[in-house]
């Protein structure tokens, strides 16, 4: 086997070498958990990550994170044994249910919450209202399974806040992220309620406050609170944070994994590492050539819109391959599927929009250029294109359009549109938003069929108005439910009719919220080779990973939760740390500033998520 001196590598050996217990390469959920929870175990450690900001994908999730019998549910009375949720599992699982990590990752979840809990700058919030996403499939829960990242507050960060990525510009209210539950519902009602235009008058007041002072929003929520947190607790633990450093040549001493060459802005580093290296890279949502092998809707690897990272290349999974490892072919899905819709931008670029929330709301259908409906479409984002994928037929694009009329994209908003009062605009100039008077006027602004669409529209509405979707079951899953809204005087939360003009659509094609597919790893998280035998020094987390779920998608936060379990567990392991080690605080340096005392609306905006 090759020394860490590669004798094919022409490259001179750098003069910069760091050095550490631990390198993890990217700075996810994945990354950032493992590393503050080695340095906590007492470990030296360095991050990686080669964009400019901290946080990947996860920083503009929605900060969600799938883990039965957390404690947060526990203290709310939600107490239930293990083998129902690894009854779930392996019911949704099949074929792809691995035991030995689905055991790891249940046993191992709720310890991760408490350890984040006592000992970092992390908090939760509890989703325990929050069902799986398939009710009829047999031990599927109705909430207490999910946690997400509290509200942080930023200036704890002090001036490394800017180190953070921010959210996803078109996911949020001119950059100010919304956080899900209760705020969401105090934004799409401020027209209507006078308490709610009085709580977002002070939100837009607070932001606009923290950019003027300090360039952007200091209240972070969703996955860019997990991001926040997270990174304030790798610096108070000492953990040394590099940006614009993209590993690019795994070292190796014999057969373990000693460390990494990296490129930075000054030149190649190299940085050993005597516990080994964590991959955390985000997987391959942009990786052109993985996309073509392993996504058969997308043959030629450009037929893919994933609101990924853009600088989620599949870099782990290269460097994983090049020691040994290998990436699992197959899973269920390759990817974790969604619908996104394309938005230009002013200069000139596309952004790609993740459509999870409004797929849900009464008044909307989603229909393929044939005009007729192919699936539920409350359903989770993943079934939602896995539908549309079976019902496209061969050599057609995979595309549909979301259509709603006037009542509620003024309520609703529609992708990228937001709801009344902002105005359309920009989005009807652009394309990306189409409108018609009529149905037949927007099916020719959409290439629709305007006669199979007037039908499907008439029949949705009979049914709307019963209560009852007789074609795809809408509705009738507590997901579908919660989801939906039942202010609106009909019986089924998720269903009224369309029949207010203008009408209008949007374009969803197929998309992702990132990649299933990972290296093999074990219940320990480390990358396994084809013999299944670990490679010594080497772990996967994150998307870097395989999935314990197999490619399935039984609930929100399936990503998220085993990141941040798999991270927890790897950094236990590289320490030789049993998973119940004596706890350890490390001290706060003095130079990172804290925050004990929030301000009230901080509090407030708390107290508002956890209703």
């Amino acid at each position: 086997m090759p020394d860490d001196t590669d004798p094919h590598d022409s490259t001179p050996r750098s003069s910069a070498t760091l050095a550490c217990d631990l390198l993890v390469v990217g700075s996810g959920a994945g990354g950032l958990a493992s590393a503050v929870t080695a340095a906590h175990l007492g470990l030296s450690v360095i991050v990686v990550e080669k964009e400019s900001r901290l946080g990947g994908t996860t920083a503009w999730s929605g900060g969600w994170m799938w883990i039965p019998r957390n404690p947060l549910a526990c203290a709310a009375g939600i107490e239930e044994d293990m083998a129902r949720p690894l009854a779930y599992l392996r019911h949704e699982l099949g074929a792809q249910f691995d035991e030995a990590r689905a055991r790891a990752f249940l046993e191992n979840g709720p310890r991760m919450v408490d350890f984040f809990r006592r000992h970092t700058a992390l908090q939760f919030i509890d989703g325990n209202a929050v069902p799986d996403f398939h009710g009829r499939t047999p031990e599927a829960a109705t909430g207490g399974r999910s946690v997400c990242a509290a509200p942080f507050d930023a200036r704890r960060l002090g001036e490394r806040i800017h180190q953070i990525k921010p959210p996803l510009p078109e996911t949020t209210l001119w950059g100010m992220g919304i956080a899900s539950g209760r705020e969401l519902r105090h934004f799409l009602d401020a027209s209507t309620s006078p308490r709610s235009a009085w709580y977002v008058a002070k939100r837009l007041a607070a932001y606009a406050r923290d950019r003027l002072l300090h360039g952007r929003g200091l209240r972070l929520v969703n996955g860019n609170a997990l991001t926040g947190a997270l990174a304030a607790s790798a610096f108070e633990a000492g953990v040394q944070v590099f940006v614009d450093h993209a590993a690019h040549r795994l070292l190796r001493r014999g057969e373990r994994v000693v460390g990494a060459m990296v490129e930075s802005p000054a030149g190649r580093v190299r940085i050993e590492a005597s516990r080994g290296v964590v991959l955390a890279c985000g997987g391959f949502p942009h990786d052109t050539e993985r996309l073509k092998a392993l996504l058969p809707h997308a043959p030629t690897g450009r037929e893919h819109w994933s609101a990924a990272s853009r600088g989620n290349t599949g870099d782990g999974l290269r460097l994983g391959e090049s020691v040994g490892g290998h990436v699992a072919g197959d899973l269920a899905q390759a990817a974790a599927l969604a619908p996104v819709s394309l938005v230009p931008r002013g200069d000139g670029s596309v952004a790609h929009f993740p459509h999870l929330i409004e797929r849900a709301k009464p008044g909307l259908i989603a229909v393929r250029r044939d005009g007729r409906r192919f699936v539920n479409e409350a359903d989770s984002y993943h079934d939602f294109m896995r539908g549309l994928i079976a019902a496209t037929p061969a050599g057609e694009p995979v595309e549909a359009w979301l259509i709603c009329d006037a009542r509620f994209i003024r309520r609703f908003g529609l992708g990228a549109v937001k709801p009344a009062p902002i105005p359309q605009r920009r989005m009807l100039a652009n394309g990306y938003l189409k409108r018609g008077r009529t149905l037949d006027e927007l099916a020719a602004a959409c290439g629709i069929d305007a006669a199979a669409l007037a039908g499907t529209v008439e029949r949705y509405n009979a049914q709307a108005r019963q209560g009852r979707d007789e074609d795809f079951a809408k509705g009738e899953t507590p997901y579908n439910r919660v989801q939906g809204e039942a202010r609106t005087g009909f019986a089924n939360p998720c269903m009224a009719p369309i029949e207010r003009g203008p009408f209008h659509a949007v374009k969803v094609v197929a998309g992702s919220l990132g990649t299933f597919a990972g290296l093999r790893v074990d219940a320990n998280a480390r990358v396994l080779d084809r013999h299944g035998a670990p490679i010594a020094g080497l772990y996967a987390a994150g998307n870097d990973m395989a999935s314990v779920m197999g490619g399935h998608y039984p609930s929100g936060g399936i990503t998220l939760g085993p990141a941040m379990t798999f991270a927890w567990i790897a950094a236990h392991d590289a320490a030789g740390a049993t998973l119940t080690s004596a706890d350890r605080r490390p001290s706060a340096p003095a130079s990172i500033p804290t925050v004990s005392t929030p301000d009230p609306l901080f509090e407030e905006s708390i107290a508002c998520t956890t209703r």
